[in-house]
C-alpha cells in the first residue's frame, strides 16, 4: 500500500495490458497532462463510474444512438447480439473503416434497461474493440 497526502492508504495493483494500449495510456498521460500511468488509469475509471451512474438513472422509454467499433471478424457476434436485441433496434447502419474496423450505428427505442443490457452487452464483448452510447 501506498499513503497518500491525506493520511489514506492506496492499494497498489498489478495489471496486464497489450503494447498498443500501454501505448494509448502513455499518450492520455501525455495528451492531459496526468503525473504518471496510475493517474491516468484513474481517470478513465472516473469516468466509467460516472458513466454508469448515468445510465442507471435512465428510466421508461426512451430513444438512443448506440456506436460500435469492432474488427470485421467479430461481424458474427455483433450480429448475434443485434438479433437478441431486434425489438428496440429502429434502424443500424455499417459502416467499413480502415485497417480491417467496422462501424455500427444503432437507432434505438425502447425500456430504459433493455438499451442499457444492449450497450452492456456490447461494452463487455471481447471480439468488440469499443461500444458508447448516446442518449439526447
Amino acid at each position: 500500500m501506498q499513503k497518500l497526502l491525506t493520511g489514506e492508504w492506496m492499494t497498489i495493483i498489478s495489471m496486464s495490458v497489450d503494447p498498443g494500449m500501454l501505448e494509448n495510456i502513455d499518450a492520455m498521460q501525455a495528451l492531459y497532462g496526468f503525473a504518471g500511468r496510475s493517474e491516468t488509469i484513474r481517470a478513465g475509471v472516473r469516468l466509467l463510474e460516472e458513466d454508469a451512474r448515468a445510465k442507471g438513472r435512465l428510466t421508461g422509454k426512451i430513444n438512443a444512438v448506440l456506436l460500435v467499433v469492432h474488427q470485421h471478424a467479430a461481424e458474427d457476434a455483433v450480429g448475434k447480439i443485434r438479433y437478441e436485441f431486434e425489438e428496440i433496434v429502429k434502424t443500424q447502419l455499417h459502416a467499413h473503416l480502415k485497417k480491417g474496423k467496422c462501424l455500427e450505428l444503432f437507432v434505438l427505442e425502447g425500456s430504459a434497461n433493455k438499451i442499457r443490457e444492449l450497450a452492456h452487452r456490447f461494452t463487455i464483448h471481447r471480439k468488440i474493440g469499443n461500444a458508447r452510447l448516446i442518449v439526447p
